[in-house]
């Protein structure tokens, strides 16, 4: 911590701090709730962010800040108030009010001492650490004028400078917590009260729980899990650490269901939901310790189709060596992981063409809306599109007490019913919203749709034309033919490879047209519909022993591939390079290559399996090297899911 008396001061203080380092300034008069401090000090979301005489910067604004020293220091000459800082409190060191009497608190790399007799009730709640990990490196006291009124702060003023200068300066909504700056004794002795009033620990770990969540995660498992949290936190683990505990909990429940004995699908069962748990926990963990990163975001989501579709393999494995015959399920796996990627590409395009849409207005959006005003709708309408929560409780309770069959079946049949509600209800709402959609969404599906060079050949060549639904008809015209072609055609026929070029050039018409219109957000799922759906189809018709399984493997790795671009527009980034989506093909590319192996194919008794099994390896390799070079080496800002949307 240092302490400054003046611009000058200030300025050489922040000269001080390596350029990589976080930076706050907090008025030595603050009085508040430690965890009000610590959402303007420690989230490293934002490149600014203030409470109530109290402002952190990032690198990436330190030029701006020391600009709003300087200038705020200009206008408080001009107006006479002087430069130098109050006298403090007797016995406050200029130290801020956060903490217990006589108690350490550690920011970052420094420690704040609170001394103040006059601020004994002031966030009493603190323990050594608790700020957390991602705290800022270096806490500076920023000056305040002589002869302001009492209850100015020139921390203030430099956060409405910083925002004046086009620095955002993020400002957290504290609800019942305090942040102030006393004007007098009598306005210390009040702020006092109202810290003591407030038990700042139970706000955060409230807050530490999405405020929208499915039904069973809310009522069965947020309860205790946020003591999880809490525990972890006071333990130093971090979220990403909480995220690999859960899906090596889940890679143990996949291997035990792999066993195909009763106790093995109960041990499964158990296991599946204590993954789910620790899933819980580690987004909480960030919240509460606001440890928030790109990377732990994207672990947090892939993670979570790895631990389900490893599942979903592990039943398959333990369907056929079950007891009593094996049962041959790899279909119904293969089916369940390629509608769960649908449903979630459904919800990816819808709200990325949405989300920033001007006039985005809609009667059945007002409905929807109306809705969520009755209590026992809300819920209702959580639990209908079957989130992960309800999801995995009911595949885990399945596999307990029934067979691998009986749990595909319910799984498939329950997501069904749950994408044809939420896709009639995004089409509802679509034919009937008045919506300009920007350019930046438009470059959003493009991304999203992942075409290849086929399809860009196509493209290039097509007439562009602004017609409001000739790409989702395109789209929607070539998956029918590839997947009736294929579906009617059987195994090592050339008429799905014709149906598969004839789909790769309505692709490129798709793609061709400016992706604006209501529901060109359509055209992305439509896509991994006709992909996922073709080498299934294929693949059960094959009656090749090793097609199903490697058909698995081979959609896993475009669907990781998928679920990478996704995350990576999701976090600012944008998608993966084009050379990659190139080299690996593009969908329509794949699907073609697929058809060709298996016409080509047929005849030799383990051919068309080798093919699928090395293409998914190719693929696999190709991806992993550069997601997890970009995800280790991104310098993209921190994020963290916060729309509480059930996946």
């Amino acid at each position: 911590m240092r302490t400054a008396t003046d611009a000058a001061a200030v300025t050489a203080e922040l000269t001080t701090v390596p350029a990589h380092e976080r930076v706050a300034l907090v008025d030595p008069r603050f009085v508040g709730h430690v965890h009000a401090l610590r959402l303007a000090l420690t989230d490293p979301r934002f490149t600014a962010a203030a409470v109530r005489g109290a402002l952190s910067v990032q690198p990436e604004a330190r030029t701006a800040l020391v600009r709003a020293v300087t200038a705020t220091a200009a206008t408080a000459r001009t107006l006479g108030h002087g430069s130098g800082a109050p006298a403090a409190a007797p016995g406050t060191g200029a130290v801020p009010a956060v903490g217990n009497p006589g108690q350490a608190v550690r920011v970052g790399a420094t420690e704040v001492a609170e001394t103040d007799a006059s601020a004994r009730g002031a966030a009493g709640a603190a323990t050594a650490g608790a700020v957390g990990t991602a705290a800022p490196d270096r806490v500076a006291d920023a000056p305040t004028a002589d002869g302001v009124t009492a209850a100015h702060s020139r921390v203030d003023d430099l956060a409405a400078a910083l925002d004046a200068e086009g620095v955002t300066v993020h400002r957290p909504e504290l609800g019942v917590l305090v942040a102030d700056v006393p004007a007098d004794a009598e306005a210390r002795a009040a702020a006092r009260d109202a810290v003591a009033a407030v038990d700042d620990e139970r706000v955060r770990l409230r807050s530490a729980v999405k405020a929208r969540d499915g039904f069973f995660t809310t009522y069965c498992i947020s309860p205790y899990s946020r003591y999880i949290a809490r525990w972890c936190a006071r333990r130093g683990l971090t979220p990403n650490q909480v995220t690999t505990a859960s899906l090596l909990t889940a890679l143990i429940a996949a291997a035990c269901a792999a066993t195909g004995t009763r106790p093995g699908f109960v041990s499964a069962g158990v296991l599946l939901i204590a993954s789910f748990v620790l899933d819980c926990t580690d987004g909480q963990l960030a919240r509460y310790s606001l440890q928030y990163s790109t990377l732990g975001a994207w672990l947090d989501a892939t993670f979570d189709r790895a631990k389900e579709y490893a599942y979903y393999a592990g039943l398959a494995l333990g369907a056929a060596r079950a007891d009593g015959g094996g049962d041959d399920v790899w279909a119904l796996a293969l089916g369940a992981m390629v509608l769960q990627t649908c449903r979630h590409v459904v919800d990816f395009a819808f709200n990325e063409a949405n989300h920033d849409a001007t006039g985005n207005t809609s009667p059945t959006a007002a409905l929807s809306g109306r809705l969520d005003s009755v209590g026992w709708t809300v819920w209702v309408r959580r639990m209908i599109v079957l989130p992960i929560g309800e999801r995995w409780a009911m595949i885990a309770v399945l596999t307990a007490v029934t067979t691998p069959r009986i749990t595909f079946y319910v799984l498939l049949i329950g997501c069904a019913l749950a994408a044809c509600y939420t896709t009639s209800g995004r089409v509802l709402r679509s034919l009937t919203r008045r919506a300009k959609r920007t350019d930046r969404a438009a470059h959003a599906l493009a991304e999203l749709a992942d075409s290849g060079p086929l399809a860009e050949l196509v493209a290039k060549a097509a007439p562009r034309k602004a017609s409001s639904y000739l790409a989702p008809l395109s789209a929607a015209l070539g998956a029918a033919a590839v997947l009736a072609g294929t579906a009617a055609a059987g195994f090592g026929s050339w008429v799905p490879v014709g149906c598969a070029v004839l789909y790769a050039v309505l692709a490129g018409v798709a793609v061709a047209a400016p992706l604006k219109g209501p529901l060109d957000w359509l055209v992305p799922p439509l896509f991994r519909a006709a992909e996922y759906g073709t080498i299934l189809v294929l693949a059960a018709y094959a009656e090749v022993n090793g097609a199903l399984p490697a058909a698995f493997g081979l959609v896993a790795a475009v669907a990781y591939h998928h679920y990478d671009t996704v995350y990576r527009i999701r976090g600012g980034t944008g998608a993966p390079p084009r050379r990659l989506v190139r080299a690996i093909g593009g969908h329509e590319g794949r699907t073609v290559v697929v058809t060709a192996a298996a016409a080509l194919l047929h005849h030799q008794n383990q051919g068309f399996t080798i093919a699928l099994t090395a293409l998914a390896a190719v693929l696999a390799l190709a991806v992993l090297i550069e997601s997890i070079r970009f995800w280790v080496s991104s310098g993209a800002p921190a994020v963290h899911d916060e729309t509480g949307e059930p996946a």
